[in-house]
């Protein structure tokens, strides 16, 4: 029998550190944020 291995293929084996999750979450954090604020803030505008 062949032993199978629990990483899925494709998968990268080596850990992602945290200052990279969080400068990913920061790329998309960012953008997204403003982008939620902007909404917002034009929404106010019909309401007035």
């Amino acid at each position: 029998m062949e032993s199978q291995s629990t990483t899925p293929p494709g998968a990268d084996a080596t850990p992602t550190s945290s200052l990279q999750v969080m400068l990913a979450w920061l790329y998309v954090g960012v953008p997204l944020a403003w982008g939620v604020s902007q909404t917002f803030i034009k929404a106010l505008a019909l309401f007035q």
